[in-house]
């Protein structure tokens, strides 16, 4: 029965790749249909994602009232009924409408996924399950790749997104006995055990800060890199943008491949020299893109995405053992929300820049967030050395 409630979670972990990369893939159509400017993405990608946030802060409050099965194929049906909204789009703000749902089914079911994996599995399985949001994130972008290179309309492959989602979510609602017998069991007995504090009570533990700016940075550094490639790559590298489409989910691409080799390697590293790798990797593929050799691009994308695999799960399965598993829920719900608030506010400053002066300062953005989120992930390794 465990192993099938952890099947489940893979599941769930597809379905939240899925509709995270697509924007970025779609929008250099998307754009022109709609004659808006090319930096309305990020006021896409800020609803998206200020959603989100608003779901985050609330997900304690729904984890211990619903349980993690109930918020996850609640969460997951918000989000395909925002993708299937997408398809039926016609003017720009239709977008920002069906935005929301689409937000706000991510915040809470990652916290409680997260949060779930951090206390009840190994860490192999915390890299092997975002390897599989991985499998979701470079499918959707693959997906439109496909849509665009027939010739078909970009809301094809929202539609057909949509419909994947819907199908994920029918496998949720018909899992929720196991996760009441299995899942909400161990967490109803864990409650008893163990107080949960409130979200500002979690803010005040040592470290709690910096291990939120590092969310931060970091989340502004991956939502960045993935949702302005292909408009860089059309944009800046003169590629047309169906080839660009494709290229663009190569970073994803790599995200899926480290995460599956992290599996193997993590609970030999640990967390810390996990994520330490994939700071080394991320920084190496940036500086790729300051060869100026269009070709050289898709290496730097799959050597970045190798880069970002093993952060974000070292992170989140590091939270127990940093802040003690009382506090993991509380700290997730912030962390949530501080790597949300990052890929709300920074994708659309990256586009007022790209707009204003130039898409070319996408690598310097990338190397900028990149070095402050490393420089805090020290600061959190030196907090825990004077603990000892």
């Amino acid at each position: 029965m465990i192993t099938l409630l952890l099947i489940i979670i893979y599941i769930a972990f597809i379905s939240l790749g899925l509709p995270d990369s697509i924007l970025g893939s779609a929008w250099p159509v998307m754009y022109t249909d709609f004659s808006v400017p090319v930096s309305y993405a990020g006021i896409v990608s800020m609803i998206i994602a200020g959603s989100t946030i608003v779901s985050s802060l609330f997900s304690t409050r729904l984890i211990q009232k619903l349980g993690t099965g109930k918020v996850t194929a609640i969460s997951v049906s918000l989000t395909a009924l925002g993708l299937l909204g997408f398809s039926q789009a016609t003017v720009f703000w239709h977008l920002c409408i069906w935005a929301i749902p689409y937000g706000l089914g991510a915040g809470s079911v990652d916290s409680a996924l997260n949060n779930y994996v951090a206390l009840h599995y190994r860490s192999r399985h915390m890299s092997w399950l975002h390897c599989f949001w991985g499998v979701g994130a470079t499918l959707g972008p693959y997906i439109m790749g496909l849509y665009l290179t027939k010739n078909l309309s970009w809301t094809n492959g929202y539609k057909t997104i949509g419909i994947l989602q819907v199908i994920l979510v029918v496998i949720l609602f018909l899992s929720l006995p196991l996760w009441k017998k299995q899942g909400d069991k161990f967490e109803t007995e864990r409650g008893k055990n163990l107080p949960q504090p409130t979200m500002l009570q979690a803010l005040k533990l040592p470290g709690a800060k910096a291990i939120l700016i590092a969310f931060f940075c970091y989340c502004s550094l991956e939502s960045t890199a993935g949702l302005w490639a292909s408009s860089y790559l059309v944009l800046y590298k003169n590629m047309n943008p169906q080839l660009a489409a494709k290229w663009a989910s190569l970073c994803y691409l790599g995200i899926t491949i480290g995460r599956f080799l992290s599996g193997f390697i993590s609970e030999k590293l640990g967390n810390k020299n996990m994520i330490r790798l994939g700071f080394s990797v991320i920084f190496i593929g940036i500086l790729i893109f300051f060869i100026p050799i269009t070709n050289n691009i898709f290496l730097a994308l799959i050597i970045m995405g190798l880069g970002f695999a093993p952060i974000f799960p070292s992170f989140i399965h590091s939270t127990p053992e940093n802040f003690g598993a009382a506090n993991s829920q509380a700290l997730i719900g912030l962390q949530m929300s501080s790597a949300y608030t990052g890929t709300t506010f920074m994708p659309p400053v990256f586009g007022f820049l790209a707009s204003h002066i130039s898409i070319g300062l996408y690598p310097f953005f990338l190397l900028f967030f990149a070095i402050l989120s490393f420089l805090m992930l020290e600061r959190i390794n030196s907090l825990k050395r004077k603990k000892k």
